[in-house]
């Protein structure tokens, strides 16, 4: 029996001064981009993808100043929805991604869409203080934010515009860590 490969490989993308690290899992089917929030990083996904199977390729990005991608001064949604799109584009993913986008990463993914092709755009959470009651005390460790007094400064333009309205998934913070299983099927859906 040969050795089979992992499911979830760790990238990076971009030059160090604006280094952005991602994981994929899958290498056919149909692209999934997955946002974390501010002061989160892409292992929030990690569960959701596991249960995502073979026939979707993920992405998990971790934002500037965010898990192991490099931080930069300021992060403009302009430039950092250029950023993803190459990318993407670098993946040579075929077809136009969704794309998943916790709370204020919801800026980005409308820009995104709004300048390159996009199949969907999903929002989940908001900006409000995250309850972790719902979410099953495994999956809890995913959903610890980050304490960087630097962020507000960086992101400071994604703070102060209202967050747009695509197709919203409820209202909780983090209905992927809730039921992983069933927001995998809400994804297969959209196909």
């Amino acid at each position: 029996m040969r050795p089979q490969p992992p499911r979830r490989t760790t990238h990076t993308h971009g030059t160090p001064a604006d280094l952005l690290v991602y994981d994929r899992w899958g290498r056919s089917g149909r692209p999934v981009v997955l946002l974390h929030g501010l002061r989160y990083d892409r292992t929030m996904w990690w569960p959701l993808a596991a249960e995502l199977g073979d026939d979707i390729t993920a992405v998990a990005v971790d934002l500037p100043g965010h898990g192991q991608s490099a931080p930069r001064a300021h992060c403009g949604v302009d430039d950092l929805a250029e950023d993803l799109a190459t990318l993407v584009y670098g993946l040579g993913l075929r077809r136009a991604p969704i794309l998943i986008a916790h709370a204020e990463s919801a800026h980005v993914s409308e820009r995104f869409a709004a300048r390159y092709s996009a199949h969907r755009v999903v929002t989940i959470g908001g900006t409000g203080p995250a309850r972790l009651d719902d979410v099953p005390e495994p999956y809890r460790q995913f959903a610890v934010p980050q304490r960087s007094p630097d962020l507000p400064a960086v992101y400071r333009d994604w703070l102060t515009d209202a967050l747009p309205r695509s197709t919203h998934v409820g209202a909780e913070h983090f209905p992927h860590l809730r039921d992983p299983a069933g927001f995998a099927a809400l994804l297969h859906s959209l196909h």
